[in-house]
């Protein structure tokens, strides 16, 4: 169910991306995107080599990655709060929108890595399965989703379709696109993702319309997903943190992530104020969840200490920066007036 969840949410918010935004406002998104998402996994994984020594390399790359993709959710006071600058708000939103689905070909480039066997080398074992899952994946979500926008116009044009039953549209093809690319060895996310940004761009006209009923369904999931890591996830994890489980969930949200998008911020015209506003407004939420579950079924030797740091920069993040939003943002407010 977690991944079906992380699916539709990928769809939907690749499906609303308007990627005009991308380059607006001196390349905010852009900049956080290219610059400061790899700069996070990269300094997630210094981190981690500095305060779990024992844990694998590879492994510390892989907490790296499942720690750096946001949740616009989880941000809402922020995102969608008038007070603060239209920039910032788009910035963070595209951002959230679309690093989920960034960071899944990594995840799963590590994790291919990871269980690569002895007689063949990790650039090939990479590179096939870049053109295996990758693009499987790739190629079933535009199939599909030229097809349903098809069936679609045409529905619409012969009148065979009513509004209400328009709005299932989107989400059937995100569940579509998801299952059968898992069925065909493809990576579903992916199919998921780039179904989604095909679509933002062939359903133009109404898309905001067809999108209610995928975001409300995805809402829904999300809320039981979350229901889920409260009560079985948290007490699972809760008995395996140590000191420096929650020192690298602090690092985390603070100084691994912050210092990427100041970096990433060199050269703009917002204030220092500001850039630390859009650092520290990164919470970390359902795409982690989802990638902790997900390298469950994997081999790794650190596995425990993976899913805990991950439970405990979740949990932080749902308490810190939901304390935060609001003094922050009226503090912004009142500065500006």
């Amino acid at each position: 169910m977690a991944e079906l969840t992380l699916a539709i949410v990928l769809f939907s918010d690749a499906a609303n991306a308007d990627l005009k935004v991308l380059r607006a406002n001196e390349g905010l998104p852009l900049r956080l995107l290219m610059i400061g998402l790899p700069l996070t996994i990269a300094g997630g994984w210094l981190v981690g080599v500095w305060l779990f020594p024992q844990v694998p390399p590879l492994e510390l790359a892989i907490l790296a990655t499942l720690l750096a993709p946001t949740d616009a959710a989880l941000g809402k006071a922020v995102v969608s709060n008038p007070q603060v600058p239209a920039s910032v708000r788009e910035g963070l939103n595209v951002e959230s929108g679309l690093n989920d689905g960034i960071c899944v070909p990594v995840l799963l480039m590590f994790l291919a890595l990871l269980v690569e066997e002895q007689t063949r080398s990790p650039i090939s074992l990479a590179l096939e399965l870049v053109i295996e899952e990758l693009g499987i994946g790739a190629l079933i979500g535009i199939t599909l989703t030229l097809i349903a926008w098809r069936l679609q116009r045409y529905s619409v044009k012969h009148q065979w379709q009513t509004p209400v039953w328009s709005q299932l549209t989107l989400p059937g093809l995100a569940i579509l696109c998801f299952a059968t690319a898992q069925t065909l060895g493809g990576s579903g996310f992916i199919a998921a993702f780039v179904g989604g940004l095909l679509a933002s761009f062939l359903f133009t006209e109404q898309k905001h319309q067809m999108l209610k009923a995928s975001e409300e369904f995805a809402s829904l999931l999300s809320v039981i997903t979350w229901v889920v890591f409260g009560a079985l996830v948290i007490p699972w994890a809760w008995s395996s943190l140590t000191l420096n489980i929650w020192l690298y969930s602090v690092l985390s949200l603070t100084m691994i992530r912050i210092l990427p998008v100041l970096i990433s911020l060199v050269g703009t015209r917002f204030d220092f104020e500001t850039r630390l506003f859009i650092g520290w407004f990164g919470p970390r939420g359902l795409a982690s969840i989802v990638f902790a579950v997900m390298i469950l079924a994997y081999p790794l030797q650190a596995s425990r200490t993976l899913v805990a740091t991950a439970v405990c920069t979740v949990l932080l993040s749902v308490l810190l920066h939901g304390l935060s939003a609001n003094p922050w943002v009226a503090r912004l407010a009142s500065r500006d007036h």
